[in-house]
């Protein structure tokens, strides 16, 4: 079968201004023999002559990489449509300019909750950061959305944050399950949460001024599923996991998996100094956890769901890290 590479999440560096209490990837520190900047560019190349259509740029803290800016440049300049993640800890008056006349598709903020959750989980003063950026890139014209990552505590805060946001000119804002792997997994971070909770919440703000959804790993088909992922037309239902169907994930040093949350050794596919990501990515035996998918495979709650054929069992990554295998969604808001 022949699978066609849309997206892409790609791990820049893991150098990072910050170490977030739940950071899945353990940011910081930069690894050793991160790629050169020559191989960053090569891959952007070879991205592009696979069609994939939208990077998503991570960290650890992507500003903290000096050669971003040219490597954003290839990515661009191939047709290829850029978003960065960030802290926003970096982000003034002429970082914002810059980022507005490269011309990425936008910039992603991530906000937590109010001041003192915010700054609890990542650092102090971090909030105040993340204000300023969502000011200076509004002056700037940058297309700005904010990514709020969920657990116990932030869960409950979630309406005083959409107050706050409602002062900004955001066009997102995208709700997800914090992941129980690196930094959250280490330092015991309580990530469960009712996913009813967020559910009705976006159902009760349909009426916000920015498009409000859930991530793929909070769901799944409840009656509102077509109005819960960030559009307002009733039909933008959850796909199943495209880890390896037409996503990838990249790491600073090049190795490949299907999604940058399978954030374990059993899911790196190959690594790109090794073979090209051509020979990665159409290599008939990888991926197979999802490229050889059937309903069969599907455990515990999931088994038998009427709508296993579409949702797969969810997030691969949130079941895997949740301790319930790689087939069954760990908080599914349908079978609860």
């Amino acid at each position: 079968m022949n699978y066609r590479l849309r997206n892409c999440v790609w791990e820049v560096t893991l150098s990072c201004c910050f170490s977030c209490r739940y950071c899945g990837s353990g940011g910081g520190k930069a690894r050793e023999n991160e790629l050169s900047t020559e191989e960053c560019l090569a891959l952007a190349d070879e991205l592009a002559e696979l069609g994939c259509r939208r990077i998503s740029m991570i960290g650890g803290e992507v500003f903290c990489r000096p050669d971003w800016k040219l490597i954003s440049e290839r990515v661009i300049r191939n047709g290829i449509l850029l978003c960065i993640i960030s802290n926003g800890y970096m982000i003034d008056t002429t970082l914002a300019e810059e980022l507005k006349a490269l011309g990425i598709e936008s910039l992603a903020l991530s906000i937590d909750g109010p001041q003192a959750i915010h700054d609890r989980y990542r650092q102090d003063g971090s909030f105040a950061k993340a204000k300023r950026a969502l000011g200076v890139l509004a002056n700037a014209g940058v297309d700005t959305s904010v990514i709020s990552t969920l657990n116990s505590e932030n869960v409950h805060t979630l309406d005083e944050l959409y107050s706050f946001l409602l002062d900004y000119p955001i066009f997102a804002w995208q709700l997800q399950a914090c992941n129980p792997m690196g930094n959250a997994a280490r330092q015991g971070v309580d990530h469960r949460f009712d996913p009813h909770t967020v559910i009705r919440f976006v159902e009760e703000h349909g009426d916000a001024p920015f498009a409000l959804g859930i991530a793929d790993n909070i769901g799944y088909f409840t009656p509102g599923e077509g109005s819960l992922r960030g559009t307002r037309d009733g039909k933008s239902c959850y796909i199943g996991c495209q880890a390896g169907i037409s996503a990838i994930g990249i790491d600073s040093i090049g190795n490949i998996r299907g999604c940058e949350s399978m954030y374990d050794e059993r899911f790196i596919e190959g690594n790109i100094r090794q073979r090209s990501l051509r020979e990665i990515w159409e290599d008939e035996d990888a991926f197979s956890y999802n490229r050889r998918f059937d309903t069969t495979l599907l455990t515990g709650k999931c088994s038998g769901c009427p709508e296993g054929e579409r949702c797969r069992g969810g997030c691969r990554s949130y079941a895997y890290f949740s301790g319930c295998g790689l087939y069954e969604a760990p908080a599914c808001a349908r079978v609860l």
